[in-house]
């Protein structure tokens, strides 16, 4: 009797010691390195296209003055603030530039969607906290909007960068 309350208490000393002991830490993965939160060409382009507010809109426009459409827009302001040239639909413009992760978007970065039943059809501006700007034909006027706004939430394509 002795004896099989010994094991027990062996077996339970055992058991109580596997249910405290500590789990071995899961292998550490070196995390990507994080982009910088903005760099100073980018932050020019986002200022300068908050300079365009409310500029009118017109198909194949490509200054201020006669109205811009996206692609027009995203020229004429990387031409301005960053003397960088992109030229083209907004679909040649995706074409260049480096992917970037919808999470790691920065100011200054491009955003692309489909608008017209067709993939990089309309581009604009991020600026950051969720928010881009681009000249989309309706409304008529050079706008801010959210990228988490349903229409375009469901219209996003990629996105590109042009700066370190």
């Amino acid at each position: 009797m002795q004896r099989r309350s010994l094991l027990a208490a062996c077996a339970l000393a055992c058991f109580l010691a596997a249910c405290g002991s500590v789990p071995t830490a899961p292998e550490h993965v070196p995390a990507a390195p994080a982009r910088p939160l903005a760099s100073e060409p980018g932050r020019e382009v986002a200022l300068y296209a908050l300079g365009l507010i409310d500029t009118g809109y017109r198909f194949g426009g490509k200054n201020p003055e006669a109205g811009l459409d996206c692609s027009g827009m995203v020229a004429y302001i990387f031409d301005r603030a960053a003397g960088l040239k992109l030229g083209g639909s907004a679909a040649d413009i995706a074409r260049r530039g480096r992917p970037v992760g919808r999470d790691d978007l920065r100011p200054g970065d491009l955003v692309f969607f489909n608008t017209r039943n067709a993939p990089f059809s309309h581009v604009g501006i991020y600026i950051g906290d969720d928010r881009f700007i681009h000249a989309p034909s309706t409304n008529g006027r050079v706008r801010i909007d959210q990228m988490s706004a349903r229409y375009f939430a469901q219209r996003f394509n990629a996105a590109r960068a042009y700066f370190d």
